[in-house]
């Protein structure tokens, strides 16, 4: 497989309300080094996440990790994306509740702006 000269991999952490999922995703090597997730996931054209290397763990089970080389995520059920070193908890707290929560009302808000 050719790499994409003009991205960068980032390894990320991403949660929906049944997985967490551990993965590759790739952005723009072009955009500001502090906004790129952002600018990735508020993309409004963009309907799914690409993510290479993937690793589903399924929440509440014991079941070892479905394995995938490249996976898309709708982006309607993702909860929340952390770089995997930014990614410190393993179970979802209050304060990663709340950032959840802040990401779905963005998502939200964002579902009901109009284009220019």
């Amino acid at each position: 497989m050719a790499k994409n000269i003009d991205t960068i991999p980032i390894e990320v952490c991403i949660l929906t309300q049944d997985h967490d999922i551990k993965g590759v995703v790739h952005v723009s090597k072009y955009t500001n080094s502090n906004r790129e997730l952002t600018d990735l996931l508020n993309d409004r054209e963009r309907r799914f996440l690409a993510v290479t290397n993937v690793e589903i763990y399924t929440r509440n089970s014991n079941q070892p990790p479905k394995r995938y080389n490249f996976l898309e995520i709708h982006m309607d059920y993702i909860l929340m994306v952390h770089p995997t070193s930014q990614a410190l908890f393993k179970e979802v707290g209050n304060k990663a509740q709340e950032d959840i929560n802040r990401f779905q009302e963005l998502r939200r808000k964002l579902g009901q702006t109009k284009p220019f």
